[in-house]
């Protein structure tokens, strides 16, 4: 009498194995990890962080002296209110721009070829980089408003933290922007900063972030109302200024935000689409 016997494998399935995770909880988690690595890899590193406090320092001590006969105010307090901002806006577009490089460097030395072979989502490395700018703005602005304080800087410490905030999401966009630019260039670095310097210095003139574009031909005025830029620099102004009810306010946060949403779309896309 034969018998037969059912021998096929039985298939365990751990009770505490993690469920995989899917949709929005993913890309939460993949954006949180790509975030920490990036923070990790600027704090074993600061010195690029100190660094790119040298130079506002340097335009506060030498150029700031020199707007107080140019802006027609009496005191260095009174230059400060006005050029403050600004300066903090520079710090903002200089660093979140040049993003983008330390792409470059992966893409030249094969590693970003390595975090692609990860199961992480390709929309969360370019998030993760992005987020990664707020940080660093946020630090390297509230050390240049402390260091200007001794020096008749008036400190409305709620506005700052605003003005901060709208930096960082003006910041997302440029960074975002910044890694597409890098992703496009690929191994042609030398096409990357031809695009980030040709675009860099009109935007920074044509914003009156360091003259006051009041008294320029009509001209430029009027290019200025098509950057951005202008828009981030005169709200950074008023919050800074402790008037967080002027419509200028309004207009830099329409800005910042339409900047970080066409940042983010561009270098999802970009991303997306690397191979």
């Amino acid at each position: 009498m034969n018998m037969q016997t059912d021998v096929s494998p039985v298939r365990s399935h751990p009770a505490d194995a993690p469920a995989p995770r899917a949709g929005a909880a993913k890309f939460t988690a993949d954006t949180a990890a790509v975030f920490i690595r990036e923070i990790l890899l600027l704090l074993r590193d600061p010195f690029s962080l100190v660094f790119s406090l040298l130079q506002p320092l340097v335009f506060l001590a030498l150029f700031g002296p020199l707007l107080t006969g140019a802006l027609g105010v009496g005191s260095t307090a009174e230059t400060l209110q006005w050029f403050v901002p600004g300066v903090i806006v520079m710090i903002a577009l200089f660093g979140t721009s040049m993003t983008g490089s330390n792409l470059l460097y992966e893409l030249m030395t094969g590693s970003y070829e390595r975090v692609l072979a990860t199961p992480l989502c390709r929309s969360s490395l370019l998030v993760g980089r992005a987020l990664k700018e707020f940080a660093p703005l946020v630090i390297q602005g509230l050390l240049i408003v402390l260091v200007c304080v001794p020096f008749g800087f008036e400190l409305y410490p709620f506005h700052v933290l605003a003005g901060l905030a709208l930096l960082g999401v003006f910041g997302i966009g440029v960074g975002a922007l910044s890694c597409a630019l890098a992703l496009a260039a690929q191994n042609r670095e030398w096409m990357f900063w031809t695009v980030q310097q040709t675009l860099l210095f009109p935007l920074l003139i044509l914003s009156g972030m360091m003259l006051p574009l009041d008294t320029g031909p009509a001209w430029m005025r009027t290019v200025a109302l098509l950057n951005p830029l202008t828009y981030i620099v005169d709200a950074e102004r008023a919050l800074l200024g402790g008037a967080v009810a002027d419509p200028a306010v309004a207009r830099g946060v329409l800005a910042a935000v339409l900047t970080c949403v066409v940042g983010l779309v561009v270098g999802i896309r970009r991303t997306r689409r690397t191979v």
